[in-house]
């Protein structure tokens, strides 16, 4: 990946490099070489020389900022089909249960709109819109408090002690379960 986090420049960065890319464009027409225009910007030479033949096969258009690398986007009447199709719940879209993970809706996006988006950019679309991780609000019916702290008491610890014996001449050790 090029930048860190997997993400690309903000609107912000982006036109700031490419106010650099344009002052090396003026440098290059007053005849700079490029060794000075990569001090002078604070830049690499690879750089300057990549702009360089940028410029001179396309002119000034050819260092400007091409945009945004391809965040895809839905229109507004596909945000409003999607929220539908949302509300209409999983099971009528195929899945075993009532719950919407972003892969889902990910995988949703890709079946409506032939649209490709990652895990995290559905999450991103997702908050953008308004939507938030839905938590139940109780705790299940079926659900046995006493037998759950029954298990985490009496069986967890057996459970937890029967760790896989370390191999000869390892320096880890295994301990004992703790009660």
């Amino acid at each position: 990946m090029r930048y860190a986090q997997g993400g690309g420049l903000t609107d912000a960065k982006r036109t700031a490099r490419e106010r650099i890319r344009l002052e090396a464009v003026g440098r290059f027409e007053d005849g700079a070489k490029n060794r000075e225009i990569a001090a002078a910007l604070r830049v690499s030479e690879r750089s300057v020389e990549r702009w360089r033949r940028q410029w001179r096969e396309r002119g000034e258009e050819g260092v400007r900022s091409k945009g945004s690398p391809g965040r895809p986007r839905l229109s507004v009447a596909h945000i409003e089909k999607l929220e539908r199709e949302l509300e209409r719940g999983p099971l009528a879209h195929g899945w075993a249960d009532q719950r919407w993970t972003p892969a889902r809706v990910k995988t949703l996006i890709g079946r409506l709109f032939h649209v490709g988006y990652t895990v995290e950019g559905t999450w991103r679309l997702l908050k953008r819109h308004g939507w938030s991780w839905q938590q139940p609000a109780r705790r299940a019916i079926e659900r046995d408090d006493g037998a759950v702290e029954l298990w985490k008491k009496e069986v967890w610890p057996q459970v937890k002690a029967q760790r896989r014996p370390a191999e000869p001449g390892s320096s880890s050790r295994t301990r004992p379960a703790s009660r």
